[in-house]
This record gives C-alpha cells, structure tokens and sequence, in this order.
C-alpha cells in the first residue's frame, strides 16, 4: 500500500523530558494500523503533532518531516489538519450534550442559506445519510444527551467522516464502551476500512489490536521500537515490545491475604428512590474480610459502580452497613471516609483529581488535616510523604510539583491511589483500577493491590477486565441488573462461569 500520512524522524523536547526520539510511522488508506505502548511511551504527544495540536521539535538532528500523499506539509493547527485529510477522535468525548446530533456533526461548520442563517433541513439531511453510513439508526434531532456513551462515540465517528477525513485517529475508543457497544464500534471500524478510510487505533486491549490491526507499531521511552504486519506478530512479542518483560509477568495471580475477619458488611442494600418504585439496585448483601481481595464483576450498567457510591454515601440508600461489626450511618461520602472507607472512582480524571493542581497538592486532599494540627500545613512534612508515596509506588515523574495533568494516565492513577492509601483506609474501594492505563502499569497496579491486602486493607475492585478479575480476587462477586447473581471462590471460577452469572 501507498502510504496516505508518513512520519520520519519526528523527535519533540519539553523541559527536561525528551518525549519523541525520532519516530517513524506510515499508514495508508483503507489500513487499520495499531499504535501500541505503554502509557508515557509517546503516543498522545505523537497524535497531537498529527493532529496540529503541537509543532515537532526542528532544526539540527531533530529535523524530521510529516509527508501526505508524498508530500511534505508543516501542519499548522487542527483546522490544517482536518483540511488535509487528518481526524481524530480522543478518549475523552468531545460532544456537547446539549445540542443534537447534527448540530453536533456540523459543530462551527453549519451549512447556510442565502439569507445566512442555519440551513436545518439540510443539516440534517446530511447528518441521516452520515449516520445512514455508519449504521446508525438515530434521528439526527436526537439530543446527544439521550445517547450512550457508545452511540456518542459514533457520532464522533460521523463527524469525523463529514470533515472527509482520510486517516481517522482513535484513542482508546473502547475504554468506556459495554461489550456490546465495542462490537458495535468493532464492525463499523472495519466497514470503513473498505470505505479506503485508514485508521490509526490506540489500545491497551491487545485482543482488539490482533481482530482489526494489518499493521501494528511499537513506541517505548518514545522511540519506534518494532513495527510489523499484525499477521507475523504474537502476543509474546507485542508485549516484550512494550514492556520490555514476558507476557507471563503481566496477569500472575496474586497470592491470598485473606482472613476470617470481617470488616464491612452489607445487609439487604437497596437504592431509595424518590416516587417509591421498584428500586433497580436491591436486595444486597455480602461482607468483605482483612486483607481480602473481593472482585465485582458484571456488564456495563449492571449496577455495580452504583452499589460502591451507595456504601460510599454518594447515592441514598436502604438497609445496613456495618463496619467490624457495628452498624454505622452513612449519608456522605465524608462519613465513609470517617469510618474508614476510600473510594478510587471510575473517572480519575473528573472525579479523582484536580488536574491543575500539583501531585503534592492531590495527595495531600483526603488527608491535609495531618499536616495542618494547627491550621498551618508543615509543608516539610507534607513534601515528604509525598515523595516517600512517589518513591514507593514508582511514579514517574520529575517532581512532585508537576501538574497531574501533565502525567501519563498509569501514573494519574497511581496518585489517586497514594492519595486513599495515605489515609490507612480500612476498605478500599477501586472502580476499574486500570481502566486506560498500558499492561506495565497494570502488572504495577495489580502487585500493589497485593501489597495493600497484605497491610491487612480489605479491598474491593471492580474491573470489566474478566482476566484481571480472576487474576487478582480471592472471591468474586457477579452482579446482574442490580442484584447479586453469583459467588465464586478463586478455586472455581472460570470466565465461562463468571461471564455466565454476569449474562443469564
């Protein structure tokens, strides 16, 4: 294949960190190419040079070239971009809720009539015959904030097509998706491929990678470190290129802390609705011991992200919660953390961190009172433990002053972690703990969880992930719409058998 968008020797410096280190990529029209790495290896820096978000770094031995159809091409914003053929779409959703799905689609590029307002119907004649395009079967009046996550990931889709993208981008467009909607997305993916629409796909998912990718290339410490046809490569391979470690390493099932100890239990938990209907999370009970890892497995909307905020007094709910055995009242989350409860959310990003804020400064959140005895934050002793936490858990980084913003998304989720375990929770809840994050970091994520259960903390961890899941739970529990459908000890688990309580 002739390739539509080529990068030789591209290389980009920030203060003291020298991201891209003359990478080297091609992909063609009508080729899924799949750019694989772990978290900090340079992918989202790369992605914004392609896009016109960042300039490359130019001059002396840095001076690389960007060629499309051949040609070499300066791009000088996103707008540049876009004209040249160049689409992306990120893995936090850029959609406006409140509009529809044309005025979405044709967002500051609205078609007009002659008296210069908003043509509408012809808008969304052109957004149904896009939409019609990508088989979706909306009307495009449709308010955006009615849709999915997974319909809103295709109307990203169709805008990108409607701006005649040659090359469309896609950044972890998975991490948020049900089973269902990423076979929804998987099959469209592949339906614009023979479209001759070539696509650059992110992923930490390697399944996904080995169903769509022709190609695949590798960036570690920000180099292209392999580059190969998805057919000639195995897993084994893939991984050793990404981590620079055997793939054996990445799912080892963590020894048992476990005792018979109990610290929380639930007694018959049910959401309390408002006009008194049927309560769609009801009926909850289990209890989690010291130093036990209790998985919650189950579907997208299952309820099991809803059971956690309940116990974490962030949804009203019915019934008992009991802490080492007394009954406790738990309104607010600022109950839970009193009685020794942390909570690492879904959204580490929106609900986590403070993205403007230092690392310091967010690990120091759930805790400041330590520091403060007398209103006055000991600044020595607050850096301290921050930096023992940086330490301990390996985050990368050059200072604890650094935004969080600026870090990879293994080591943001690293933070909200110290941030919870600084606190010597007795329970800690951790939503999808790697969810966005590359298979290094999740080996990382998954020893210290270990190393957490050891310390006595009863954990309990919801993943989508069955072989993280399996991986790292001493019981599972399966949720199945909002009630509890299935306990598995780590002995008798299967996927098959978990798969088949989250699903019958």
């Amino acid at each position: 294949m002739t390739p539509f968008l080529e990068v030789r020797d591209i290389s980009k410096t920030f203060p003291g960190v020298r991201a891209l280190n003359r990478v080297t990529l091609e992909v063609a029209r009508g080729e899924v190419l799949a750019l694989a790495g772990e978290n900090g290896a340079g992918k989202s820096t790369l992605m914004k040079i392609l896009t016109g978000v960042l300039a490359p770094d130019a001059g002396g031995d840095a001076a690389g070239e960007i060629r499309i159809e051949g040609e070499p091409v300066t791009l000088r914003d996103g707008n540049h971009a876009r004209e040249l053929g160049i689409g992306i779409i990120y893995q936090e959703l850029s959609v406006v809720d409140n509009l529809n799905i044309a005025e979405n689609i044709f967002l500051a590029r609205e078609p007009l009539n002659r008296l210069g307002l908003i043509d509408r119907a012809k808008m969304n004649d052109a957004a149904r015959a896009l939409l019609d395009t990508i088989g979706m079967a909306l009307d495009p009046r449709t308010p955006v904030s009615e849709l999915s996550v997974g319909q809103k990931q295709m109307v990203e889709i169709a805008k990108a097509i409607s701006c005649d993208s040659k090359i469309i981008i896609m950044d972890e467009p998975t991490a948020s998706l049900s089973h269902h909607e990423t076979r929804i997305l998987l099959d469209l993916i592949k339906r614009l491929r023979t479209q001759n629409i070539g696509i650059v796909y992110i992923s930490h998912r390697l399944d996904e990678l080995f169903e769509l990718a022709d190609r695949v290339t590798v960036l570690r410490d920000g180099s292209t470190v392999g580059s190969a046809p998805i057919a000639e490569v195995t897993r084994e391979w893939l991984v050793r290129k990404m981590v620079d470690r055997e793939l054996s390493d990445l799912y080892a099932v963590s020894q048992s802390h476990a005792t018979r100890e109990v610290v929380l239990e639930v007694r018959d938990l049910s959401l309390r609705t408002r006009d008194r209907s049927p309560a769609r999370i009801r009926e909850i009970s289990f209890a989690v011991h010291r130093g036990e890892i209790l998985g919650i497995a189950g579907l997208v909307g299952s309820g099991r992200t809803e059971i956690m905020e309940m116990i974490f007094g962030m949804r009203p709910c019915t019934g008992e919660i009991l802490i080492e055995g007394t009954k406790v009242s738990i309104a607010r989350p600022h109950d839970a953390i009193m009685h020794g409860i942390g909570f690492v959310t879904e959204d580490r990003k929106g609900q986590g961190l403070v993205a403007g804020m230092s690392i310091r400064e967010n690990f120091s959140l759930t805790h400041l009172e330590t520091y403060a005895p007398f209103q006055f934050v000991r600044r020595a002793a607050e850096d301290e433990r921050c930096r023992q936490f940086v330490r301990t858990l390996g985050v990368k980084t050059p200072t604890i002053e650094q935004k969080v913003i600026n870090l990879s998304g293994g080591n943001q989720q690293k933070v909200v972690l110290a941030k919870w375990v600084a606190r010597e929770p007795r329970v800690l809840i951790v939503d999808e703990p790697t969810r966005g994050i590359d298979i290094g970091a999740k080996a990382e994520v998954h020893a210290l969880l270990g190393r957490l259960a050891a310390q006595g903390i009863a954990i309990i961890a919801i993943s989508s992930d069955l072989q993280e899941v399996l991986a790292i739970s001493d019981r599972i529990l399966v949720v199945r719409e909002g009630r509890l459908n299935g306990v598995f000890e780590r002995a008798e688990a299967s996927q098959e058998r978990v798969m088949a309580a989250a699903t019958a």
